[in-house]
């Protein structure tokens, strides 16, 4: 049985070996500039490691790992340009260091060399293979779009935006380790159990996001706090604040998240979000999914599940 880091070495090694066309340079040198520049591989690696919950023979699912890892980074790349990001990863990202065009049509072009790596599965199980990719990837369409909605919206409810991190962040975890136990030769209900893990973990794992946004520590969250309040974001914070708001709280709120350029205005929201202990009512949910997932790992039937719990204490340290 492989660890979690040995299988990240041999997903390093094979995004390294893949080879790509000289020509035409501006297509294929984007491609590889954006799938070298770093990254956790969490996707592909939860692939494998359920793979072998089932089977050690983890190289049926090593292409169709590789096919998650270019989906991800195609959709960054995309997502960098809708953001009009300027770095990923502490880099400049693709559409900067080149173009808009030139990243459009390379994150195109990995999309179709991600569907190409995901059908590289037993032929006994490509129909099904296909079936769930496709579902997750419109999913992650889907919620890139709800986000670029409620940035417009002033109605957008806390179950729509719960909805919205689960198809934009958490199917994609899920649906790794899903295909993984597919491929490895789990059950239908083992295979259940290992998308509600992926997808419940997913969701804990954005609210804390949002969390430290406001009120982590920069120097350990790695981005600048306060950064969704600065630009409006509708974040699971703000919307439980309106929620739980008197009609004065409320009226702030909205007049603080209608402006971008006000110097006092972190600390304001921050300030409405502490009185109406919106950190508690966030840790609370946040428990709450990583209990409902740890329910569903402990569900799966195989002596394999170390590495994967060893994962899910890592998300923890991070969560709680």
């Amino acid at each position: 049985m492989r660890s979690f880091s040995e299988l990240h070495e041999s997903i390093e090694k094979e995004l390294a070996d893949l080879d790509y066309p000289s020509t035409p340079k501006n297509l294929y040198d984007p491609i590889k500039y954006v799938l070298n520049i770093g990254g956790k591989r969490i996707r592909p690696i939860l692939m494998l490691l359920s793979h072998q919950l089932f089977s050690e023979d983890i190289e049926k699912s090593l292409k169709a790992a590789l096919g998650i890892e270019v989906f991800h980074n195609f959709t960054l790349l995309h997502d960098d340009i809708m953001d009009e990001a300027p770095l990923r990863r502490g880099l400049q990202t693709a559409h900067e260091k080149w173009d808009n065009n030139t990243a459009i049509l390379s994150g195109d072009t990995m999309l179709v060399q991600a569907f190409h790596f995901i059908s590289q599965v037993e032929n006994k199980n490509l129909r099904k293979v296909l079936e769930i990719f496709n579902k997750a990837s419109t999913e992650v369409c889907k919620g890139q779009q709800w986000d670029m909605d409620f940035e417009k919206r002033e109605d957008v409810t806390l179950s729509e935006y719960l909805k919205m991190i689960e198809y934009k962040t958490s199917v994609l975890l899920a649906t790794s380790l899903q295909i993984g136990g597919i491929n490895g030769g789990a059950s239908a209900e083992q295979q259940d159990h290992l998308y509600e893990f992926g997808k419940n973990i997913g969701i804990a794992f954005q609210l804390k996001d949002d969390l430290l946004d406001a009120f982590g520590n920069p120097e350990k969250f790695g981005k600048q706090v306060g950064g969704d309040i600065i630009v409006n974001k509708k974040t699971f914070l703000y919307l439980k604040a309106l929620q739980l708001a008197n009609e004065s709280q409320r009226k702030q709120l909205i007049q603080l998240f209608s402006v971008l350029n006000n110097e006092n205005k972190v600390d304001e929201v921050k300030s409405i979000f502490s009185a109406l202990n919106i950190q508690k009512h966030t840790v609370d949910l946040i428990k709450a999914y990583y209990t409902k997932a740890m329910k569903h790992l402990d569900s799966i039937n195989s002596d394999k599940k170390e590495p994967l719990f060893n994962f899910a204490q890592k998300i923890k340290e991070r969560i709680v």
